[in-house]
């Protein structure tokens, strides 16, 4: 599951948490990918000021800031793929939970 406040609020006390990030440019530029197919006529401007409002927002919100938990895993994710992600997550997965445990939640 991901979100700006699940690891804080909806799963405080799930077993692995992830906080992931990445560098704002990269992110900028992943964003004005994403939206540009649907809106040719954005802005990386935009998208900018966009991301850079919304981090602001988020992260100075009275209730349920955006802010990495001290037991979330940091996963920085500004020169991997979605694939070097998966498998970064997955060998947290591996390393900290037992094989066992693992087919026990299936």
């Amino acid at each position: 599951m991901d979100g700006r406040d699940i690891g804080t609020v909806v799963f405080p006390r799930a077993e692995l948490k992830i906080f992931m990030t990445a560098d704002s440019s990269v992110r900028v530029e992943r964003r004005f990918k994403e939206l540009f197919e649907k809106n040719p006529n954005i802005t990386i401007e935009e998208i900018k000021s966009n991301l850079e409002m919304r981090d602001y927002i988020d992260s100075h919100r009275e209730i349920s800031p955006l802010k990495k938990q001290k037991d979330s895993m940091l996963l920085d994710n500004t020169a991997l793929t979605q694939k070097e992600q998966f498998q970064k997550a997955m060998e947290w997965i591996v390393k900290n939970y037992p094989l066992d445990n693992c087919l026990s939640l299936i």
